[in-house]
């Protein structure tokens, strides 16, 4: 089936396709490019210009497609549906990812032990066990970490921010895990039960010391 154009540069254009060509490169990271206008959106990454503001919240976005993903948080909008549970989505991406919860497929195979994953970012996660690899650096005191929540939950020790509050009693924590240990103090919950004999606590930690008693 012959495609057709309606002049000699956009035929030039997708013969480019063809072959393979990307005659326009970034000069700030080599990357290469098919056209000269993707070229120039492109360097906008680099400038850290955003000239694609939102007219409702302010927020600017280096990338039209960015602006018109971030809008739907506005309004609310979902455009992609799952045809399995009926559960809609922002964008086709995110979809994708939530059908492999239906499927239970892991396509994402960690070639050092075989564990699966449905996400490349959960399997590079993973291989950090492995590397020993950890590039989330606190630039306070130095210490590193393999995922970027952990640093988060950590430098709340230097800045002295406690983010999670009790709807009780006020009082408030640096950690969620600390909350939730706490909130127990409300509720009387002891989630940590001894297989032994019984005994429940509050804390995981206090059940480990308890087993102990029995192991003499």
């Amino acid at each position: 089936m012959w495609k057709i154009f309606c002049n000699k540069y956009t035929l030039q254009v997708h013969l480019k396709i063809h072959t393979g060509e990307k005659p326009f490169p970034c000069t700030a990271c080599g990357k290469t490019f098919l056209r000269k206008d993707v070229l120039q959106r492109h360097l906008i990454i680099h400038t850290d210009e955003k000239p694609f503001p939102c007219t409702t919240c302010g927020k600017d976005f280096t990338k039209k497609c960015d602006l018109q993903k971030h809008l739907m948080i506005h309004t609310g909008e979902r455009p992609f549906p799952c045809i399995t549970c009926g559960e809609s989505f922002r964008d086709g991406s995110t979809l994708r990812k939530h059908q492999m919860i239906h499927t239970d497929e892991k396509p994402n195979t960690c070639s050092i032990c075989g564990k699966s994953f449905r996400e490349v970012s959960s399997l590079k996660r993973h291989q950090r066990i492995h590397t020993n690899e950890k590039p989330y650096l606190c630039t306070t005191c130095g210490r590193a970490f393999r995922v970027a929540s952990d640093l988060r939950r950590h430098q709340v020790i230097h800045t002295g921010e406690k983010p999670y509050q009790c709807a009780t009693c006020g009082k408030a924590f640096t950690q969620a895990g600390n909350l939730k240990i706490h909130q127990s103090t409300h509720t009387g919950e002891r989630p940590y039960q001894c297989a032994t004999c019984g005994k429940a606590f509050t804390q995981a930690g206090a059940l480990r010391y308890h087993q102990t008693t029995h192991t003499g």
